[in-house]
């Protein structure tokens, strides 16, 4: 947020000290001067930048800040043995791109310029560039709680070396009598582990063989069930000709996919619907070995899986190449007939 100056004075003046006497005559008689800035009102505000100089008390038009870089804010004020103000603290960060971190800025550096119009609004201006603010080193405070954290950080530190030298210490004199437990426990790891590696061994072993032995089984089971399902004379092709449509390829039956397929009505060679494709069988070879028809039944239900194979069917696609029609040279009745797909 922009923290605008106001025109009421302040305690702190930017160029003189904080008291004009230090004896008891100074108390009441300083005033403020419509120059001078509080300290409330001049930590928080933020200060720019100009890549032009500029000078001290000079005006700029209204929204003429807008034209500068806002590099930061002040966050505290630095004044030294007499009362002066010596720099500023400003965070800076956002205008860097990294995190904000503090910074002196000698009062000599900032100069004070008023807004033209009826508020008077006065603004802070410093001339740098992004490379010296980020070579600027950090602001660092020296107060008493910093000197007593360093402190009580060098007798922790001087606790802990002491505290490490008698366990030093300790650890040599039971070195010699470790030795032998050591090398005893060495000897029972060891054989451990040669026992766990040999039991790990032979578990992997059993667990292969019963693995290659179910999958004999399954492979078995399947080719009993593939063959008991083909397991009836073999239907030949029809040559079915259609008004608009044409054989498909071999191209255009291998990029037919299930999602393009399942759900397909099946027709016999008199243009009547036998059943609907349910599914496809991948064989071993990761191409489709049977194409499974659902006969009968009615909304789905009832109905009788038959499995046939790819050479059975004829498909046929139209000109435009977005309809097929798949014929089978049987009638719906002879479908039902033959052995139930058990996959």
């Amino acid at each position: 947020m922009k923290r605008i100056l106001g025109t009421t004075a302040i305690i702190l003046s930017l160029t003189g000290p904080a008291f004009a006497d230090a004896h008891s005559a100074g108390f009441g008689t300083v005033t403020a001067q419509e120059t001078d800035f509080f300290a409330s009102d001049l930590i928080g505000m933020r200060i720019y930048n100009s890549e032009t100089e500029v000078e001290a008390n000079s005006t700029i038009a209204a929204d003429g800040e807008k034209e500068w870089d806002d590099i930061g804010e002040i966050n505290d004020v630095l004044l030294d043995a007499e009362g002066n103000v010596k720099a500023v603290i400003l965070g800076i960060g956002g205008f860097l791109g990294m995190g904000e971190r503090d910074v002196s800025v000698n009062m000599d550096e900032i100069r004070i310029v008023t807004e033209e119009g009826d508020m008077g609004d006065r603004f802070l201006v410093v001339t740098t560039s992004k490379e010296m603010l980020e070579q600027a080193p950090v602001f660092e405070r020296m107060d008493d709680d910093a000197d007593m954290d360093k402190e009580a950080k060098v007798d922790a530190d001087a606790d802990m070396k002491a505290d490490a030298e008698v366990k030093e210490a300790d650890v040599d004199a039971n070195a010699n009598a470790d030795v032998d437990t050591e090398t005893e426990v060495e000897a029972d790891a060891e054989a451990l582990a040669n026992e766990a590696e040999m039991e790990a061994k032979e578990a992997v072993a059993d667990t292969e063989k019963a693995v290659d032995e179910a999958t004999t089984e399954l492979n078995e089971e399947a080719n009993d069930v593939e063959k008991a399902d083909m397991d009836r004379p073999m239907l030949t092709a029809p040559a079915v000709e259609r008004e608009g449509y044409a054989n498909a390829t071999v191209d255009d039956r291998n990029a037919l996919t299930a999602e393009d397929l399942e759900g397909s009505y099946v027709y016999g060679a008199d243009d009547e619907t036998v059943g609907e494709i349910g599914a496809l069988v991948m064989g071993d070879n990761g191409e489709v070995s049977q194409v499974v028809i659902n006969v009968g039944g009615f909304l789905g239900i009832g109905e009788k899986p038959v499995a046939v194979t790819w050479d059975e069917l004829q498909i046929m696609k139209n000109a435009e190449g977005d309809d097929f029609r798949i014929y089978i040279d049987s009638s719906e009745e002879a479908l039902e007939a033959q052995p139930e797909y058990k996959g």
